[in-house]
């Protein structure tokens, strides 16, 4: 009866303690927000800001909810360059397009990650596949890569990007899988409210099985020519890529698939074919 009751006892204590480190958190986040809410922004951040096509497209309300954001996700992840010194340059361009993807996402800033590692250029790794019993070690080129806590980051491919608008953005991608992640599971299922959920579902798992069907048999592309081969990889894969047409090419997202669009209009809070319809 004893060894109970101490248990009981200890499980208690474990859930004050957790309990006792939320409230510290949340108190520190909303310290860490009245300060920024009280500061002004850095004016020497703006010029960098400005090369962006999305900033520039932003109505002034919306930059400044995202300055506000970025700010916050600046001081609160950590920077670390490989082989790279980190600049307040890529801290910018790295946290603006982060901000925008949550731009409209009530009290989301990526809490769960903590480190953005900075490589110059793409990095090569290795990949081990199987199929039919056959082991194969094959080399990949990564623009970036994302893993719970941390996410890494080519440095000359993401300001390329932000300066000179593509189809492909390497921040929104691997943010994307952040986002995805905090579910519990690579899966193209960020968090969403229950109601929303099948439909969510039934709509992302219609349109994957499509590409997936294309991709492997060969088949006429037809309209996933748009989203392209990499998304069949899995639905983790197809939510990233997605969501960089959603931000980069939304006109054409909402054309070819309005069902799609409309998910992650929903999500987003953005209706991003009328805030960005002058960048394609």
């Amino acid at each position: 009866m004893h060894y109970y009751l101490s248990l009981i006892a200890f499980i208690f204590l474990l859930m004050a303690l957790w309990l006792s480190w939320q409230n510290w958190l949340y108190f520190r986040r909303l310290r860490l927000q009245k300060k920024i809410a009280h500061e002004p922004f850095p004016p020497e951040w703006l010029p960098w800001l400005e090369r962006i096509p999305h900033y520039r497209a932003l109505p002034d309300d919306l930059r400044e909810e995202l300055q506000r954001k970025l700010r916050y996700f600046i001081a609160t992840k950590e920077f670390i360059g490989i082989k790279i010194d980190v600049t307040d340059e890529m801290r910018v361009v790295i946290a603006f397009y982060a901000c925008l993807l949550v731009l409209k996402i009530p009290n989301e800033c990526y809490e769960a990650l903590r480190t953005i590692l900075i490589y110059p250029y793409d990095m090569i790794a290795e990949q081990i596949s199987a199929e039919g019993g056959i082991y194969r070690k094959e080399k990949m080129i990564l623009e970036g890569q994302s893993a719970g806590e941390t996410v890494v980051i080519a440095w000359h491919e993401a300001k390329r990007q932000a300066y000179h608008l593509r189809n492909h953005n390497v921040v929104l991608h691997e943010l994307a899988h952040v986002l995805d992640f905090e579910e519990g599971g690579f899966d193209g299922i960020p968090p969403l409210e229950r109601s929303r959920l099948d439909e969510w579902s039934r709509i992302l798992h219609r349109h994957y099985c499509s590409l997936h069907e294309r991709a492997v048999k060969n088949r006429d592309w037809g309209r996933y020519r748009l989203i392209g081969e990499y998304a069949a990889t899995n639905e983790a894969e197809f939510f990233a890529v997605t969501t960089e047409l959603f931000f980069q090419k939304p006109l054409a997202l909402k054309k070819h698939f309005p069902d799609l669009y409309e998910e992650y209009r929903e999500f987003y809070g953005l209706d991003t074919a009328s805030l960005f319809k002058n960048l394609e």
